[in-house]
């Protein structure tokens, strides 16, 4: 397994111990030479009908051997909004 693919894994199980929460998936990775940062979207709220489920999106900070130094939550959203973002090639 790759040290990105042990970041996620690490990121998913992490957010569902510490926040209590579903993890609806790794939307982003990046490492360098201080740790890694991946940010986690998990169910915050369940809203019927479930285009109004509120998401949050969080940042986990890991050091390079993948221990997590903190988390934050950066966005809180309902499911059905669009969000613009710049993809990295």
């Amino acid at each position: 397994m790759s040290k990105i693919q042990n970041i996620i894994a690490e990121a998913m199980s992490s957010a569902e111990i510490l926040l209590r929460k579903k993890v609806e998936g790794v939307v982003g990775v990046t490492g360098d030479d201080g740790g890694w940062i991946a940010e986690v979207e998990v169910l915050e709220k369940k809203i019927v009908p479930d285009t109004q489920d509120i998401i949050g999106r969080y940042e986990m900070k890991f050091d390079n051997s993948g221990e997590l130094l903190g988390y934050k939550r950066i966005v809180l959203r309902r499911r059905s909004d669009l969000e613009c973002v710049e993809e990295e090639v």
